[in-house]
């Protein structure tokens, strides 16, 4: 399997400009940053669940993920102003690229009833996110360690400047779109 940097540098890159809408390599697309986010509510009655999702998170990208904290107190919430409630981890470079690639050609396909992706998604500046409903999906999750099944929201940061090139880039590097019926 070939790694998805060297796809990109290799075809993608020059297909792109054999189009003729760019006429400069660094004109075309690319994927700048995947950001991922989790949500750990259950951190203010179980303070070890965020260092288990952390430690969860840490193993699935390869990074140790920033904690994220309440900006305000919400009474609704038991939320008070500098608690913990999430955890988020920005992926660039290599590792960015192989997290894509791990999504594309062994998690996304590992979801029951899976049909593609969302081609709604788009934010109209050129990013796409996407949500996970369970961590079992990755490789690296172990089943019998899990204590809670928890999502993530992923969104991939891209250089486009609309959505058609960014979903004509996604497209590119694989990402399988639903069909719209």
């Amino acid at each position: 399997m070939k790694d998805l940097q060297e796809k990109f540098i290799k075809d993608i890159v020059p297909a792109f400009l054999k189009s003729g809408e760019y006429s400069n390599p660094m004109e075309v697309p690319r994927v700048v940053k995947v950001v991922i986010n989790r949500g750990v509510g259950e951190a203010r009655e179980n303070p070890k669940a965020m260092d288990v999702s952390a430690k969860e998170l840490a193993e699935i990208t390869g990074q140790k993920p920033l904690v994220t904290k309440s900006k305000k107190s919400i009474a609704a919430f038991k939320i008070r102003t500098d608690l913990p409630v999430g955890l988020k981890v920005t992926l660039r470079g290599k590792r960015m690229y192989q997290f894509l690639n791990k999504l594309i050609n062994i998690s996304l396909p590992k979801i029951r009833d899976f049909k593609g992706i969302s081609p709604k998604s788009f934010d109209g500046k050129g990013n796409y996110s996407l949500g996970i409903r369970e961590q079992l999906i990755f490789p690296e999750v172990d089943y019998d360690r899990v204590d809670r099944v928890r999502g993530m929201d992923i969104t991939l940061v891209t250089s486009a400047r609309s959505d058609q090139e960014t979903r004509k880039l996604l497209e590119a590097l694989g990402f399988p779109f639903r069909k719209e019926s």
